[in-house]
């Protein structure tokens, strides 16, 4: 008798088995077919799920949103639901500004700046958001340069006494390895179209030509820094141009004093203000985090060039790329 219990559990078992390797060769194959035959289902617009923070203190559906922005800011980075973390970022914003039950959000930067154009781009999301619904910003432990261009965005600008900001300034750096080319034996050629069009090549000294040609438009970009942080802030840009916005880090307590934010405190305080602006006395606070996708994960079968890769630590000093413009404090310049 138990000789035969023991045979019916190991056959449901074998069956169960069996119809999960099914499944699971179905589920490949499809891919495969989906690969093969060029079939792309069509992409959903990404949703962040939502952790749970803090409870409210009353029943309700009013929720604080808050969204990260951390490390370099850079259109090259891949994002956890789209492309790159900038799109990732306007999503997250979108998402907030279309959640009814959103009343207010709470930006949490820790980010040493980075690229000129994807830090436009955030910042112009921020104030597309800053019209619809109050945005506080909280700077974490660094929110300098590009990182302080996002934040302008906010309605409400928060930072610790600690925090590193302000370094409002651009640069672009290049190097010149002419004179190890000249001791290896090695010489570059290069056809141009015109005269300019190498202008950062490192095998050669810079003309003052291009000098001044790259130098004019380190300034241009700086005076468009300068005036969103002029009007945002509601200072004159004479002022901050002949005393902080000379590119100098500045911590929380000294922005504070200068105007460049609006109040120090921790996290916490910056949920207060949230809930104070929206509010929403009694609202929970949830976090945007990167949503479970069971077609994600089974899409790494079906592609071409999908690859299992083990994350290393993230390098302290960013490696900038060469003849990009960013918004870096000095510091993070090799």
């Amino acid at each position: 008798m138990a000789v035969n219990r023991r045979l019916g559990c190991l056959s449901v078992f074998l069956f169960v088995a069996l119809c999960a390797s099914l499944f699971v060769n179905f589920v490949l194959m499809l891919a495969a077919f989906q690969r093969f035959g060029g079939i792309r289902e069509a992409e959903p617009i990404p949703r962040f799920r939502e952790i749970l923070l803090q409870r409210g203190t009353r029943p309700t559906l009013d929720k604080i949103a808050v969204i990260t922005m951390r490390g370099l800011i850079s259109s090259s980075l891949p994002g956890t639901v789209s492309d790159s973390m900038v799109d990732d970022m306007r999503a997250a914003l979108q998402q907030a500004r279309d959640d009814s039950r959103v009343k207010a959000i709470v930006l949490e930067i820790d980010s040493p700046g980075g690229e000129v154009t994807a830090s436009d781009e955030i910042y112009s999301a921020v104030v597309k958001t800053r019209a619809r619904k109050p945005v506080v910003v909280y700077m974490d432990s660094l929110a300098a340069s590009g990182g302080y261009y996002v934040s302008c965005g906010g309605r409400f600008l928060m930072a610790n006494e600690t925090t590193i900001t302000g370094s409002i300034g651009v640069i672009i750096q290049t190097l010149n390895y002419e004179q190890l080319f000249n001791k290896v034996g090695l010489a570059s050629v290069v056809f141009k179209s015109g005269k300019f069009k190498d202008m950062l090549n490192g095998a050669r000294p810079i003309t003052p030509e291009e000098r001044d040609l790259v130098q004019n438009f380190i300034m241009k970009t700086y005076d468009k820094f300068l005036g969103i942080v002029a009007k945002e802030r509601n200072l004159p840009a004479d002022l901050l141009r002949n005393t902080i916005a000379d590119g100098r880090i500045l911590s929380g307590k000294e922005a504070l004093e200068h105007k460049l934010i609006d109040g120090v405190g921790e996290l916490d305080d910056a949920f207060r203000k949230a809930k104070e602006l929206g509010n929403a006395p009694d609202a929970k606070v949830v976090k945007y985090g990167p949503p479970f996708s069971l077609s994600r994960f089974l899409r790494i079968f079906g592609e071409a060039n999908s690859k299992i890769e083990l994350q290393l630590p993230k390098q302290l000093v960013p490696q900038l790329e060469s003849g990009r413009a960013y918004f870096l404090p000095s510091y993070y310049a090799p």
